[in-house]
This record gives structure tokens, C-alpha cells and sequence, in this order.
């Protein structure tokens, strides 16, 4: 069966994609660093929404779940943007937590995946689950949501290539308190665009029993700075 291989918006469709495996000269070894972003955070408690500096430029204007702009930067100044030197292999980044309730169960469900036990509650308490259940993929939005609000919108992103692994290891429910937590397996530049790293990550996301309800791994593209990449160009 031939590999399906997945585009990123903006990559040339006629030109195949160069595995994350095959690019870059080899990973970084950098002494480990983890970062918390101390706050706990839901929709129906938030105090006021910051908005984050687009690293791109321009306006960002994406409100924070109730996190302050000083606790959502995971290294340096509210001000700092991240860098692929930024995201060491071993560096782990505590992301936050965020309440999960009946009503943002139900209105994903009915919109992207309209299943019983997502969106009705009876059918759901006669199903494997027992009750009222999160879509997995709305788990995962919930992850990239924490995600976004710790790190990713103050840093170079260029999006992703992808994921090498995703999982649900167990039921999200209504009350349930997620947290989020990154660790950088891997970074290396890029053969085919020397401004941009490679970085490999591991995403856990547990409840309030610290039990994993998701576990996802895969790549990021971020920006690298000039005065790194000309130091390379002299070796």
C-alpha cells in the first residue's frame, strides 16, 4: 500500500516532503531544562484575557484562557519570542491546566463528531464508556489550546510535518482537570531550508488523578536566528 504522505500549507505538492528522519546534521544535546507555567486555568473562572504578540507581526489578539501574559512565557520577558535554539532535547514545559465541561463536550461533538456517547447523555450511559465522553479529538484541541496559550504563540513556528504517534489512553470527562506537559525529544536544522529547526516532541496530558488521558508525539518547524546560522556557515 503505498505511504500517504501529508503536505504542509505552503510546501510545493510536486516536490515530496523530506522526512523528518533525513533532515538536519544531527540532534543537539543541550543539559536538560524544564519550565512550569504556573496556572491553572478554565473557561468558566478566567479573570482577564491577555493577548500575545504575533511573531510573525502584525496583531496577535488570541485571548489566553485565563492565564497572565507573565505566567503564559515559558522562558525569559513577557516580550521574548522562542527560537528553535529555544527547544533543547530534554527541555520539558509545564503547560497549564484547563476544566473541561458538559457544554464544551457537547457543542464539539455536534460539530465535528457527532457520535452517541459524545452528544447524548443516555446513549452514553448504556455505552462502553459509562456515560458522557470527550471526542478524542477534542481532547487534542484542548492539548493544542494549552499549547498555544504556554509557548507556541510566542515563538518562530512555521507549523509541523506531522505526528508520528497519537493516543487516547483514557475517557475525558465532564469536571475533569487537564494539564498539559511538553518534553523535547529531538532538534535538528533543516538540510533543505537552513533558516528553520526540526523539533521533536512528546505531549502528555493527564487529569486531576494524574492519570494520562492523551499522549501525542511529532515534529515542529520553528525559525532559527541569523547570528546561529552564520556561525554554522564559518565552521
Amino acid at each position: 500500500m503505498p505511504r500517504r504522505r501529508f503536505y504542509h500549507p505552503g510546501m510545493d505538492p510536486t516536490t515530496p516532503p523530506t522526512s523528518p528522519e533525513r533532515e538536519g546534521t544531527g540532534t543537539r544535546t543541550e543539559t536538560p531544562e524544564r519550565t512550569r507555567v504556573s496556572s491553572t486555568s478554565s473557561q468558566e473562572n478566567a479573570g482577564p484575557r491577555p493577548s500575545f504578540p504575533d511573531p510573525h507581526g502584525g496583531r496577535g489578539g488570541v485571548p489566553a484562557l485565563g492565564r497572565s501574559a507573565d505566567a503564559a512565557t515559558p522562558h525569559g520577558g513577557p516580550g521574548d519570542i522562542l527560537g528553535w535554539e529555544d527547544f533543547p532535547p530534554g527541555r520539558v514545559i509545564d503547560c497549564g491546566s484547563t476544566t473541561v465541561s458538559r457544554e464544551a463536550i457537547l457543542d464539539f461533538a455536534r460539530q465535528f463528531d457527532p457520535q452517541p456517547f459524545h452528544v447524548d447523555e443516555e446513549a452514553a450511559r448504556h455505552s462502553l464508556f459509562g456515560g458522557l465522553v470527550a471526542s478524542g479529538w477534542h481532547t487534542c484541541a484542548m492539548a493544542m489550546r494549552l499549547m498555544c496559550d504556554a509557548y507556541l504563540l510566542r515563538t518562530t513556528s512555521q507549523g509541523s510535518p506531522g505526528l508520528d504517534e497519537l493516543r487516547w489512553l483514557k475517557p475525558v470527562r465532564p469536571g475533569d482537570v487537564l494539564r498539559l506537559r511538553m518534553t523535547v525529544l529531538d532538534a535538528r536544522p533543516m538540510r533543505s531550508k537552513p533558516d528553520l529547526g526540526l523539533v521533536q516532541s512528546h505531549w502528555e496530558l493527564f487529569n486531576q488523578d494524574d492519570a494520562a488521558v492523551l499522549s501525542m508525539k511529532g515534529w515542529a518547524m520553528f525559525r532559527r536566528r541569523a547570528h546561529a546560522m552564520a556561525q554554522e556557515q564559518t565552521r
